[in-house]
């Protein structure tokens, strides 16, 4: 078996998003490249060893000068190559001291209440279903993947709440529904299932799922609830699956939607879907809400992540009032 399907059947085990397999995938070929480049020829990882990638890890940082996150991200590739998938004992890397790309603190892009409010206009008179889209993600703290592959059972109405499964580092987890969006929901979730009874109709009643369920639950793919909460516009092939199938909506297409309803308000901050995220944080936290709280609504393993928000909240760092507002009386 070629190392890359090795590769995609761990992640696949462990229960790894398809993007990360990606990322992983593309840090494995650029590093095997490389070091062919570098000898003249292919080596098999089992030959490179800490020099090697310590070499590699410089070359990132010092020729390509990516960022720190990316540096890491090579590095974790090569890590989980070595580990989960030839399966060699922890020291085989040995030690090394790659210079380490620098690493900037980067503060997040965070819109006022009215300027989320005014560009969910914006995108809903323009865009439909990513205008939805882009409420509930505001609403509820999600990433742009957790809201695009969200799945029709994974939103309790009842219960105004919704279940984000397999998130980032393959945990699930439970968030808000916001009370608002309720009456939405269920006419995107009727709009959902005409089309489920149209591509029956067509031979193409199944929905892709993981193969964590797709080996347990073989009928799954029939059933309602699996498909997708906002699906594509066309049926298309995949793998895994006979025939056609409807998969979620296109992610990219969705973040530019997003960006052009920020520019047609007049928006000059740089506006993505994770911006709506940030918006979300930032305004618990205003508002009064426990950091902790907030952490396990985003799903944030270690808290130092989401106290990020503290620095661009207006009861942070950001919330002091100015001498030069002080009025001596």
């Amino acid at each position: 078996m070629k190392l890359l399907e090795q590769l995609e059947m761990v992640c696949m085990r462990r229960r790894y998003s398809p993007n990360t397999y990606q990322a992983y995938a593309k840090w494995v070929r650029e590093y095997l490249q490389f070091q062919r480049n570098e000898a003249g020829r292919w080596r098999h990882p089992r030959e490179l060893g800490a020099a090697e990638l310590e070499v590699f890890l410089n070359h990132l940082a010092r020729i390509r000068r990516v960022a720190g996150s990316t540096q890491n991200q090579a590095l974790n590739a090569i890590v989980f190559l070595y580990k989960h998938v030839l399966d060699l004992p922890a020291d085989h890397l040995g030690k090394f001291s790659a210079e380490r790309a620098k690493r900037p603190k980067v503060m997040p892009t965070v819109l006022s209440r009215d300027e989320v409010l005014a560009m969910l206009e914006a995108l809903d008179a323009e865009h439909g279903q990513y205008g939805l889209m882009a409420q509930l993600q505001y609403g509820a703290g999600l990433r742009r993947s957790e809201v695009v592959g969200m799945r029709v059972m994974d939103v309790d109405l009842s219960r105004r709440m919704v279940m984000v499964r397999h998130g980032k580092g393959a945990k699930d987890r439970a968030t808000v529904l916001p009370a608002v969006l309720v009456k939405p929901l269920e006419g995107q979730i009727a709009i959902v299932r005409s089309m489920w009874k149209a591509d029956k109709l067509k031979g193409a009643g199944e929905v892709w799922l993981p193969d964590s369920v797709a080996n347990k639950q073989p009928t799954a793919a029939m059933k309602f609830g699996w498909r997708f909460l906002f699906p594509g516009r066309s049926l298309v092939s995949h793998k895994g699956i006979k025939g056609k199938c409807r998969m979620h909506c296109n992610a990219s297409a969705y973040d530019r939607a997003i960006s052009q309803a920020a520019g047609r308000i007049g928006l000059d901050k740089k506006v993505t879907s994770h911006t709506l995220r940030h918006s979300f944080a930032t305004h618990l936290l205003e508002a009064g809400y426990d950091i902790r709280t907030i952490q396990e609504l985003l799903g944030h393993e270690d808290l130092s992540t989401t106290m990020i928000y503290t620095h661009v909240a207006a009861t942070g760092p950001v919330g002091v009032r100015s001498p030069l507002d002080i009025r001596v009386g």
